[in-house]
């Protein structure tokens, strides 16, 4: 059986209107000497929370490499400031990669640590990497763009091959921003059934983190949009191009032949390290 243990990390910084947490579960043990680095996950969203990634955990059995997965701020069992929804100076990647710090620092492992970043996440991991942080040893960046222009030129790609019912609905209800209206909710989701997950029904895990968003869509809604593919949040305009050269540790760039993030978009990542 995997030995695993949750806690919360107390949280303060300059920009939080309140001292907060951030919640973690980790599956392993981070103080034993015999087994491997400990990976810490960033999971995507903004603001989806861990639980879609909560497979990963078999690493710790597998590969003997303790997981630590976390709520960001903002989502899942971490704070929540749902008031500051739409405010788009409270919510920037600086307040996720000073949370990320307090993390590793509260865990004891800030001097030596592998990272796993998921979409958002994998932004976020680069942007991170790019600070030079020396406990950082590696880094995997999981589905993620170097840009948002090309991560919804990428999408944008994708939508030319969905039925036109689907693509009508998707285009009315973003002309009349209607987004909760349960036709682009159904339209969304048939994107999703594409490009997010191909396996359907959803699995548990990634309707927990649906949930999550269902339930409080602050962090989501303000720094990305009303879907994967609308984005007209605080992140419309984020590029890392002319910084991820800047990143020196060893970096695994993936991504699968049906994600939203095509080949070329995604690998784009990976030739502006090495331009």
């Amino acid at each position: 059986m995997t030995m695993s243990k949750e806690g919360r990390a107390p949280f303060s910084h300059p920009s939080l209107p309140s001292d907060a947490s951030t919640w973690y579960k980790i599956w392993g043990d981070l103080r034993s000497s015999s087994i491997g680095r400990p990976l810490v996950v960033l999971h995507g969203g903004p603001g989806m929370g861990h639980n879609y990634l909560a497979n990963l955990k078999s690493l710790s059995t597998e590969y003997k490499i303790p997981v630590v997965l976390y709520d960001q701020l903002g989502c899942g069992k971490s704070t929540h400031f749902r008031e500051k929804r739409l405010d788009t100076d409270f919510w920037v990647p600086e307040l996720f990669i000073a949370e990320l710090d307090n993390l590793l620092d509260h865990l004891g492992i800030a001097s030596d640590f592998d990272l796993l970043g998921q979409s958002w996440g994998g932004m976020l991991g680069a942007m991170f990497a790019i600070r030079g942080h020396k406990g950082l040893k590696r880094l995997i960046i999981s589905n993620s763009p170097c840009s948002m222009k090309l991560w919804v030129e990428s999408c944008n790609e994708w939508r030319k091959q969905l039925p036109e019912d689907v693509e009508k609905a998707l285009q009315k209800h973003e002309k009349d921003k209607t987004y909760d209206d349960p036709e682009y909710k159904w339209a969304v989701e048939e994107f999703y059934k594409r490009h997010v997950c191909r396996i359907y029904p959803f699995p548990q895990d990634l309707l927990d983190t649906m949930a999550n968003v269902e339930e409080d869509d602050t962090v989501y809604y303000t720094m990305n949009g009303p879907s994967e593919f609308t984005v007209v949040g605080s992140l419309k305009t984020w590029s890392l191009v002319d910084e991820v050269h800047k990143i020196k540790v060893p970096c695994l760039v993936l991504n699968g032949e049906w994600d939203e993030g095509r080949d070329r978009q995604v690998t784009s990542m990976f030739r502006a390290q090495h331009s």
